[in-house]
């Protein structure tokens, strides 16, 4: 097991012994601005590919409270405060000038860094040998955003939430149509001094929508280190992070999977739910019907398109499915019969409201080694849920707080070899 993992488990009585006060004068801004003298580019709804880049990470609802409001975005994250940045390189995209791109969440727009000449790119460092023509994404990761809630914890919600990313882009994708291949094996030690992280940012992966150009030269790297930024107004190093994200980098020996996944959706429908997915505060226990739930297996078990496939189970709690009776579901049958909400809501640091009265409840767990990739890929079919569960009228909520040995001794797993990766409910 990966040691960072052992580390920042939650048992009943961790969560009660370990008090942390918010220091609110120090919570940072969870958007990213360049200089305001970079050329920037708004985002035109009428324009495809802008509707496109838009369904990815636009903000999409505002949410206000007595002194404070808060803006929600396409993809989820813990506790609103997302912890991830979006750059991407353009080639060959009608309407865009070739160059690498911040995704500028606030304003709805992209940032030039750097305008690519025809020779020039960034392919060698996510290991394509041919130009791309279309987009090359690359998703980062802001430690103290989430660090400054969730302490030592939070690199599991930087990896879930970039998975979330992940699955935006491949979401929105869809709609174009094209397939998206995730890629872990780009070289980020590389990719972080060109983008000027400084240690306060770092890149996770990237994702490709495109395709080769074929019969063209590798493009070189350019010769300049691209513009900088501060990621957030206040700072506090996290070692532990950064020492789990250095120990954790490597994706050597790690299997591709070479099958993209097979949706079935209605486009109009589909870029609906993109729009309207929120993360569900609480559930009323009704249930769902079995076409729902065969819905929803049917999306856990789509392949993803990558360069590092990492096993990842998903454990069902089927709490209230019409004509399916109450228990454990694991690749398509049942282990064990009965009713266990109240368990599904205990282990769910006893969040009733969510895993209890949710028609179905998930665990997602691996004994896999490479552990950024593993935990993007939960993220990435969290995503899945989020949208699937949308598409068809219902609620989800993703739980990245549990209590991991517990949650193994459940599901017959040995906490010594398994780690939970994320929960999520789904209901009315």
């Amino acid at each position: 097991m990966v040691s960072y993992h052992a580390r920042t488990k939650h048992s009943y009585c961790s969560v009660r012994t370990s008090a942390h006060r918010l220091d609110w004068a120090m919570q940072p801004t969870p958007y990213k601005r360049y200089d305001a003298q970079l050329p920037r580019f708004a985002f035109e709804l009428s324009d495809s590919q802008d509707r496109f880049l838009y369904r990815i990470g636009g903000i999409n609802a505002k949410k206000s409270y007595p002194g404070v409001a808060y803006f929600l975005r396409m993809n989820p994250a813990a506790g609103a405060l997302y912890p991830n940045e979006l750059y991407v390189q353009i080639r060959g995209v009608q309407g865009k000038i070739d160059g690498i791109y911040h995704y500028e969440v606030f304003t709805s727009s992209l940032t030039l860094l750097y305008a690519l000449a025809p020779s020039e790119g960034l392919e060698r460092w996510i290991g394509e040998n041919r130009p791309i023509r279309g987009y090359l994404f690359f998703v980062s990761m802001v430690p103290w955003r989430s660090a400054w809630k969730y302490k030592d914890r939070a690199f599991r919600y930087c990896l879930l939430d970039g998975g979330h990313l992940l699955g935006a882009i491949e979401a929105s994708a869809l709609l174009l149509p094209h397939a998206t291949k995730v890629v872990y094996r780009i070289d980020k030690a590389r990719l972080n001094a060109f983008f000027g992280f400084a240690d306060k940012e770092f890149f996770l992966s990237a994702a490709i929508v495109g395709t080769p150009i074929r019969g063209e030269a590798l493009p070189r790297i350019p010769e300049t280190v691209l513009p900088t930024a501060a990621p957030t107004d206040t700072f506090s190093p996290a070692p532990v992070i950064v020492s789990a994200y250095r120990e954790t980098n490597s994706v050597q020996r790690c299997k591709r999977n070479y099958r993209a996944p097979r949706f079935d959706y209605n486009s109009e429908t589909l870029q609906e739910a993109i729009f309207k997915r929120r993360s569900q505060r609480a559930f009323v226990p009704e249930a769902i019907t079995k076409g729902q739930f065969r819905y929803l297996a049917e999306v856990v078990s789509q392949p993803i398109l990558s360069d590092c496939d990492e096993q990842v189970d998903v454990y069902i709690v089927v709490n209230r499915v019409v004509d399916m009776p109450c228990g454990v579901w694991h690749r398509g049958d049942y282990l064990r019969y009965g009713d266990f909400s109240r368990d599904a809501g205990y282990l769910c640091l006893e969040q009733y409201h969510l895993a209890s009265d949710g028609a179905i409840s998930l665990f997602m767990v691996s004994r896999g080694k490479r552990y950024q990739a593993l935990y993007q890929k939960a993220g990435m079919i969290g995503h899945r849920l989020y949208i699937a569960a949308t598409y068809l009228g219902l609620g989800c909520s993703g739980i990245g707080a549990y209590y991991d040995d517990e949650v193994c001794t459940f599901l017959g797993l040995d906490p010594s070899e398994t780690m939970v990766l994320y929960a999520m409910a789904i209901g009315r």
